[in-house]
Order: structure tokens, then sequence, then C-alpha cells
């Protein structure tokens, strides 16, 4: 286990990012909801086949950022996907310190302030 928890800062790097940005069947049904959408609408305006073909991902636009992400915010942050809420801590990209304004939290503070389970 890593001695530090990366605290989001919301600088919304991470958004900016390419690639695939992945939805799961259960995630999916939870974004559109908030969205006030139905289901396959949802899939059909805001998602596309992962690269890997194993399921689904947001649509980037032209420019790499993710569909979701409106100015500096994030459309879903309440509902946002799992890789989403993971990052930087279960996953992360080469030169994300570089990009990412998350700030790093002593892993022990970390887990006493409820960050981490």
């Amino acid at each position: 286990m890593s001695e530090v928890w990366y605290q989001c800062d919301r600088c919304t790097a991470c958004c900016k990012w390419p690639g695939d940005v992945r939805v799961e069947d259960d995630e999916i049904e939870k974004i559109a909801e908030f969205l006030g959408m139905e289901t396959q609408l949802f899939i059909e305006k805001y998602t596309r086949l992962r690269t890997n073909r194993t399921g689904l991902s947001l649509i980037e636009k032209e420019n790499h950022e993710c569909i979701m992400l409106d100015g500096e915010s994030c459309r879903i942050n309440p509902v946002k996907p799992e890789q989403c809420r993971g990052f930087p801590n279960k996953w992360n990209f080469p030169g994300w310190q570089q990009v990412c304004q998350a700030k790093a939290v002593p892993m022990a503070k970390a887990k006493a302030m409820g960050l981490v389970d």
C-alpha cells in the first residue's frame, strides 16, 4: 500500500487526457437517470465501444476532453464512473503529476479523515 493518498482538487486534467473512460452497466443507468435520460438514449448519444471492444466508454470531444466535462466541471460528478473516482490513486498515466493538482496526504491522515477505508 502507498504511504500517500492523493486528494483530488478537481483540476480536470485527467478529464482532458485521451483514452477510454470505462462505464459499466450499473454506472450507465445511474448516469442516464442523473441526466434525466432514457438509458438507451444515453448509450447512443454519449458512449462508444471501448478500444479493446470489451464494453462501453464515454465518448470524447474532438480535443480529447471527456464529453461530460463542461468548462472546468464534470456534468456527472455525483455519479461519475469508478474509473474517474479512482484517479490518481487506483490508476494514473505517465506524467500525471506534472498536470494534476491532487494534494498528497499522508496515508495515516487520509484514513483518519475518512478518505480511505
